[in-house]
């Protein structure tokens, strides 16, 4: 699936609740949507009960993931179906890096 146009948080809140219960979506692509650090969150949510989608969210949609990244890895830890998440272009930080590196020790 890909969202071409700007969703925003709002649609990025909708977007994750529908997430929480598909069963069947593989990729997930929000190529610059400017989601934020809110809609990153409500991913983030998502992405821990999800257990289908193996490629998501395709650029990060511009998060601005340093204060979000935390989040991100938490859900990281127990998910254990996604396979490729692409952070370009999302100023993780190093301690955003630090978080995501421990993530990826135990999934």
């Amino acid at each position: 699936m890909r969202c071409g146009s700007t969703i925003g948080p709002e649609g990025a809140a909708h977007l994750a609740d529908a997430l929480r219960v598909n069963t069947s979506l593989e990729e997930l692509d929000l190529y610059s949507n400017n989601i934020g650090p809110e809609g990153a969150a409500h991913f983030a949510d998502a992405l821990r009960v999800n257990t289908s989608l193996e490629v998501g969210p395709e650029g990060a949609a511009h998060l601005g993931l340093d204060l979000e990244s935390n989040n991100i890895a938490n859900a990281l830890r127990v998910n254990t179906s996604l396979e490729k998440l692409v952070l370009g272009w999302n100023n993780i930080g190093t301690e955003g890096a630090a978080h995501l590196a421990d993530a990826l020790r135990v999934n």
